[in-house]
């Protein structure tokens, strides 16, 4: 029986690989292989499931923070900020590639959404990078590491996903993910500034006659295109940190602090209104069809035994804890390659987390080493999601070769990073603790 939960995954993964629906794929193998096995009566306990889905109060984040994201999309502030800061950081060689990273890690902070900041920076910053004489690998690989940022840095839909699966605090996990996102935006701008000082024609200086304003003019520029999404991340986090709000009441928070800065803009009207609840419906439409169809493929995995033989494998593994920390990583970062998020958070995190717990680790710093994961893998060539996101909106004569050949310093940066959050696991559990301090005074 066990050994048929093996053969279900590995029919899910090859009809995944063949392209039919993820959804639709996670249930129909799960009724197929569950009536055969287990027969139809066993798939009585499935509404159940489906209905503790439906009525989680932690999952009605993933709406409101994807909606608060297609807002600051919609409304222009990722065009505003790259000229803002292409003029303010265009004095220093590689300076136009340094405000990429930082508008990056600033919509990560504000959308969460990967492919739609993917896309964005490359409609926005990749003409301009190119005009100004970039090298199209420095160009392109700054791009999609730094639209990828939304994976990890909070409100990220992922932690959300992941933390109601592993069964760790949304809050939890969000401040446990802003020093490792930090690390990667500082690794980054890092060897943008040293590759700019080695090869100074690859990443030139800014002519800033031809874009920016005078000093008084700039400073102006910079507070007004700033502020807001600072002020809003501030609102976000802030409340989640200090225990004023749930992570859910704080994306709903954000959510009308979107509204309320995309309407003050002036860009935004009924038309951009009507496109970000579409773009919404639909994006949390897919994710929760998903889930559905993953909480059966779950039940008739565990029902056949299938939880238990990938425990005893797991478990033993060479190494102990450190050998199943390096399988489950290993197994993530591959399937990164073929399968997008969600069905890696809905499949195989479920299966790894319980193995996880039971051998010590902390699940906290699980979580948060499982998305640096995904979010590598996501760049990874040969199928790198963001890869293929940025190939969709580049140029004709930016080539796939100069894609792949730019992304991988940054793949690098991103592994050195991910090796430092394993040999020091303070680094994301520190933030949370005191999270957890501050909200205990407050009360």
């Amino acid at each position: 029986m066990e050994w048929l939960a093996l053969v279900m995954f590995a029919a899910l993964i090859a009809l995944l690989m063949l392209g039919y629906p993820v959804a639709f794929t996670l249930g129909a193998v799960a009724l197929l292989f569950g009536g055969f096995g287990l027969g139809l009566d066993f798939l009585n306990l499935l509404p159940l499931r489906i209905w503790g889905v439906m009525t989680n109060f932690t999952l009605l984040a993933v709406p409101l923070f994807v909606f608060m994201g297609a807002i600051l999309e919609k409304s222009g502030l990722a065009e505003d900020l790259l000229e803002t800061m292409g003029a303010l950081f265009g004095r220093v060689s590689g300076g136009l590639a340094l405000s990429v990273i930082f508008v990056g890690g600033l919509l990560a902070a504000s959308t969460g959404v990967v492919g739609a900041t993917v896309v964005t920076m490359g409609l926005i910053a990749l003409p301009a990078m190119l005009k100004h004489g970039y090298k199209p690998e420095l160009a392109t690989g700054v791009i999609a590491a730094s639209g990828t940022l939304g994976q990890l840095i909070p409100p990220s839909i992922i932690l959300v996903l992941l933390g109601d699966v592993v069964g760790v605090p949304v809050g939890r996990l969000f401040m446990g993910a802003i020093l490792p996102g930090a690390m990667l935006v500082i690794g980054f701008m890092l060897f943008v500034l040293i590759y700019a000082w080695i090869k100074p024609e690859a990443a030139p200086r800014i002519d800033l006659s031809k874009i920016s304003d005078t000093d008084h003019g700039l400073l102006r520029r910079v507070i007004v295109s700033l502020l807001p999404p600072m002020l809003l991340i501030l609102a976000v986090l802030g409340s989640i940190f200090f225990g004023i709000a749930s992570p859910t009441e704080s994306a709903a928070v954000g959510a009308l602090g979107a509204l309320l800065l995309a309407f003050a803009k002036g860009k935004f009207g009924l038309q951009q209104l009507k496109q970000a609840t579409q773009s919404t419906t639909r994006l949390t439409s897919m994710v929760f069809l998903i889930l559905i169809g993953a909480t059966a493929f779950g039940l008739v995995f565990r029902g056949l035994g299938g939880d238990t033989l990938v425990h005893e494998i797991m478990t033993g593994l060479p190494g102990g804890r450190w050998g199943f920390l390096a399988a489950s990583m290993l197994i993530i970062f591959v399937l990164g390659f073929f399968l997008d998020f969600l069905e890696i958070s809905f499949i195989v995190v479920p299966i790894l987390a319980p193995i996880a717990q039971s051998l010590g680790l902390d699940l906290l710093w699980f979580t948060i080493l499982i998305a640096v994961n995904l979010q590598t893998s996501f760049l990874t060539p040969p199928f790198g999601f963001s890869l293929f996101y940025l190939k969709a909106v580049v140029p004709p004569e930016v080539k796939m070769g100069h894609i792949y050949r730019g992304i991988i310093p940054f793949i690098a940066i991103q592994v050195a990073v991910l090796t430092v959050l394993v040999l020091f696991p303070d680094l994301v559990s520190w933030l949370p603790d005191l999270m957890d301090k501050a909200s205990g005074l407050l009360k």
